[in-house]
C-alpha cells in the first residue's frame, strides 16, 4: 500500500478548524484534504470522513449508517474510544473500530489525506485504501458549499 506522510505546522492557519489549516499549510485541494469527526447514530459511535471543503450531513449520515439520528459526538467521547485528540483524530488505526463512512467523493481523487493520528501529520493514500484500512462503507454524507 503506497502512502505518503505529509508533516506540517499545526499552528499554520489556527485561527481556522484543523482541517483547514492542514490544507493552508500543505497548500493541498481541499477536496482532497478529509477531515474525520466521530458521531453517534442512534446511540452508536460512528466516524464519517468528509472533505475539508464541505461540512457532514447528519441525515445523510444516520441514513448510511442503518439509523434514524445522527448527533456529533462530545469530544472526550471521541477521544476515549479512538486513542486520538480532536483534531487529529484518523480514520485509521484507532484504539476501538468504530463503524465508519467515507464520503462518496474520494473515490473521484487518484489519492486523498486524512489525519495520520496527531495534529500536524497527514497521510496521502488511495481512497480504495482508506476504505480497506478502515473497513468503511461510502455514501453521500458530506453537505456541498460550506465548511
Amino acid at each position: 500500500m503506497p502512502h505518503t506522510l505529509h508533516p506540517y505546522d499545526p499552528g499554520h492557519g489556527a485561527d481556522q478548524g484543523h482541517g483547514e489549516a492542514a490544507v493552508a499549510a500543505l497548500g493541498a485541494d481541499p477536496r482532497r484534504v478529509f477531515k474525520t469527526l466521530v458521531t453517534r447514530v442512534d446511540g452508536v459511535l460512528t466516524v464519517a470522513v468528509v472533505p475539508v471543503a464541505t461540512s457532514l450531513d447528519l441525515k445523510a449520515l444516520a441514513g448510511a449508517a442503518g439509523g434514524r439520528k445522527a448527533v456529533m459526538a462530545e469530544p472526550a467521547d471521541a477521544e476515549r474510544a479512538t486513542g486520538y485528540v480532536v483534531g487529529g483524530i484518523s480514520p485509521l488505526g484507532q484504539k476501538k473500530a468504530l463503524p465508519t463512512v467515507v464520503d462518496e467523493s474520494a473515490l473521484e481523487f487518484g489519492t486523498v489525506l486524512v489525519s495520520a493520528g496527531r495534529r500536524g501529520l497527514q497521510v496521502e493514500l488511495p481512497p480504495a485504501d482508506l476504505i480497506r484500512l478502515a473497513r468503511a462503507r461510502t455514501a453521500p454524507v458530506a453537505r456541498r458549499g460550506q465548511p
